[in-house]
């Protein structure tokens, strides 16, 4: 059956294609506003490593869930 293995690529493709993304935005934002404010830097940190975390444990649940329906896990 080639449905599965087509599947579990693209679920795993789109989420990291999707993670990658958002965490580029995250990352442009936060520069963009420690150059337009380098004071904030320090309270602007925190949260954008947490939301960097975030988006990233969106790809490490893909991966669970498609390996888990495939059987490989």
């Amino acid at each position: 059956n080639w449905g599965l293995p087509i599947a579990v690529g693209l679920g795993i493709g789109l989420a990291v294609i999707g993670a990658s993304t958002a965490q580029g935005r995250m990352a442009a934002a936060f520069m963009e506003g420690v150059s337009r404010n380098p004071g904030a830097q320090k309270s602007m940190f925190v949260p954008l490593i947490i939301a960097l975390a975030f988006a990233e444990t969106l790809v490490l649940f893909t991966f669970l869930v498609v390996s888990t329906l495939s059987g490989k896990f």
